[in-house]
Formats: structure tokens, C-alpha cells, sequence
């Protein structure tokens, strides 16, 4: 009991932030954590090593938020913890500037594939290799980078006016 407590305050913070930028929706996002480390509950006895307990976090909060996703048309709005950010803008115009910003990459990401985003805020956002987003998606290597190079590339046209 002791030990998946620990565990739950390690990865509950970055599974969150996984999902709410999937998902662009707090509740939603919260609701995906909560059932994922439910489900990990359950089934601790059969995720013995921590290495393979994070990969199968991973991979359950993704696969969860891109059930969501498909499930929902059209995405709600996101902040990507917009307000936490801009607090640590500084200055009021720097304070707009990122707003500004963090709404753009918010738009951006609601219009790649819900694959693409995943394989994007995997690598980018959480650091992961392409190796293990290839197993948490259940695909290839190859289908990895390909996603997260058309994401990079739709991402950076719109992120271009902040270069």
C-alpha cells in the first residue's frame, strides 16, 4: 500500500499533464488519472518493476485520453496550465505574451491527429524515446517519427509569428 502511494505521487503529476493536454479539458483529464491509477490498483500484483509500472502508465493514460478524444467532436478549449505559466511570465505585457502564445499552441495541437499530439507531447513534452511511444501507441518505430516530424511541422507554421 505504502509503495503505490509513492508511486501515485511520482506520476500522478505528469500522467495529469499528459492527459490535460491531450484531452484540453480539466475534469476530463482528471477523471483519466484517477481511472488509470484505479485500474494500476487492481492490477499491482501483475506490474511488478517500476520501468515496466511507468511504461503501462503511460500507455494506459494515452490510450484512455485517445478513446476520449475519438469519442468527442469538436475538442473543447485548452489552457495547458496557461494560468501557472503566465504567473511565472513576470511582467504584465511578458504575462500577455505567453497567454498569447500558450493559446496558439493550444489551437495547434487540437488540430493534429490525436496520434500526432500524443506522439508529440510524448516526446516533447514528457521525454520519452521513440521506442516507448511505439509501445504505448502499439505501433512502429518508424510511424512514431513520421507522426511527431508532420506534427513538428504543423506546429512550427503555427508557432512562427513568436520565432
Amino acid at each position: 500500500m505504502r509503495a503505490f502511494e509513492v508511486l501515485v505521487r511520482r506520476y500522478q503529476g505528469p500522467m495529469y499533464r499528459l492527459a490535460l493536454r491531450m484531452l484540453s479539458s480539466r475534469g476530463d483529464a482528471e477523471d483519466v488519472v484517477q481511472e488509470v491509477f484505479l485500474t494500476a490498483w487492481r492490477r499491482l500484483g501483475r506490474l511488478r518493476e517500476d520501468a515496466a509500472f511507468v511504461g503501462w502508465l503511460y500507455r494506459a493514460t494515452t490510450n484512455r485520453c485517445l478513446n476520449i478524444i475519438r469519442a468527442r467532436r469538436p475538442v473543447a478549449d485548452a489552457d495547458l496550465d496557461s494560468r501557472e505559466s503566465v504567473d511565472a511570465a513576470g511582467s504584465p505585457e511578458r504575462a500577455a505574451q505567453v497567454s498569447e502564445q500558450l493559446s496558439a499552441l493550444a489551437v495547434a495541437l487540437r488540430r493534429l491527429t490525436p496520434e500526432q499530439r500524443a506522439c508529440w507531447l510524448l516526446r516533447e513534452v514528457h521525454g520519452r524515446s521513440y521506442e516507448e511511444i511505439a509501445r504505448v501507441l502499439g505501433t512502429t518505430r518508424t510511424a512514431v517519427r513520421g507522426r511527431i516530424a508532420r506534427a513538428r511541422a504543423q506546429l512550427a507554421e503555427v508557432m512562427a509569428p513568436w520565432r
